[in-house]
């Protein structure tokens, strides 16, 4: 392990919610970074768990935030904010851990002109075996200016909250975090505004773990309807406020233009549509209107041709096949828990194949 000297001062903030048992390997990996100047704050969002006397155990090796009640993602990140001093701030979620190298790389990485770092993270089951890549290896990040492809299609190519650093004077411009519409998914709203004030830098390499259970909220378990709902909703609320901030540095924001190219969104709206039309929160969508619109944003993908080419025939497929099979056809996609065990095979041939 080498050892980097005093820099960059860096803050490392835990939001916590009824995750005592993963907070000590989140806490221990903060505590065991490699770089010198790192301070850990933990802020645990009112459990009910026992996580308050793990914080506790880490006496002033931490600064301990403990707030009165539950307040969501939001609330825990714009109290550990608060709570901070770092020039380089990372939000690491408390059921994650980081290698002992991640600040180290962070920091090399960053320049005058960095408002964000972003890191790649090795997907883990509870046991913290390896299982995969997030993103996978074949989507390569966007990096430098990215406001041109945030403003065509509503994203770019980005992570998770714990594969993320931020400019502590890009934050002071967009936090706090509007508490109730970002409950939970803050760390879209702050990818999605950090872009506004500087460059987008990507380690193509794994800088922590990201550990994929049963009660991750991004997961929502087998519920594809709710989730889908969740994620179209977000991404309104993430451009609302893009365009909120956009506009206080002269630029102007259409929110629903940008989702015509992103094949994300389509594909959760799709999945919204198809699976609870009822709860759908787009009255006029049509199933073969987003399936037409997802295959030919497939295309102006940063991906190899045949990867697009398979991701507009499946858009195509779900718009026009009956929705019984349109379901099946969703559900082998979102779910990977959901696929026969042959598709299962064959889509990690083709994904090999397409890398």
């Amino acid at each position: 392990m080498h050892s980097v000297p005093n820099g960059i001062p860096v803050s490392i903030v835990i939001p916590n919610y009824n995750y005592a048992r993963f907070l000590k390997r989140c806490i221990d990996s903060a505590l065991g970074q490699d770089y010198a100047d790192v301070e850990v704050i933990v802020v645990d969002d009112a459990s009910q768990d026992g996580s308050a006397a793990i914080i506790k155990s880490y006496g002033d090796r931490i600064l301990a935030c403990l707030r009165p009640g539950n307040g969501g993602h939001a609330a825990a990140f714009n109290t550990g904010f608060a709570a901070s001093s770092g020039k380089i701030v990372l939000f690491l979620d408390a059921d994650d851990y980081l290698y002992p190298d991640a600040v180290s790389r962070i920091v090399d990485t960053w320049d005058a002109a960095t408002a964000q770092v972003q890191s790649r993270l090795h997907i883990v089951d509870e046991g913290q075996r390896i299982k995969d890549v997030f993103p996978p290896p074949e989507l390569p990040f966007d990096s430098g200016d990215v406001m041109p492809k945030l403003l065509h299609k509503g994203r770019y190519q980005t992570t998770v909250t714990s594969g993320l650093a931020f400019d502590r004077a890009t934050l002071e411009s967009i936090m706090p975090i509007p508490e109730q519409e970002f409950r939970q998914g803050a760390d879209g709203y702050l990818v999605t505004l950090a872009p506004l004030y500087g460059h987008v830098q990507s380690i193509d390499e794994c800088v922590g773990a990201y550990r994929i259970h049963g009660a991750n909220h991004s997961v929502f378990g087998e519920k594809l309807a709710e989730r889908a709902r969740w994620r179209v909703s977000h991404d309104f609320r993430r451009m609302e406020a893009l365009s909120d901030q956009a506009s206080e540095v002269g630029m102007a924001v259409v929110p629903s233009e940008a989702f015509r190219h992103d094949p994300v969104h389509l594909e959760e709206r799709l999945a919204s549509l198809c699976a609870d039309r009822r709860r759908h929160p787009v009255a006029d969508d049509s199933r073969l209107a987003l399936a037409a619109a997802g295959a030919v944003a497939s295309f102006e993908m940063t991906a190899s041709l045949r990867r697009r080419a398979v991701l507009a025939a499946w858009f195509l497929s779900v718009g026009m096949l009956p929705r019984q099979m349109a379901m099946a056809v969703l559900s082998w996609k979102l779910e990977a828990s959901s696929r026969p065990a042959f598709l299962a095979r064959m889509s990690k041939t083709i994904r090999h194949a397409m890398g």
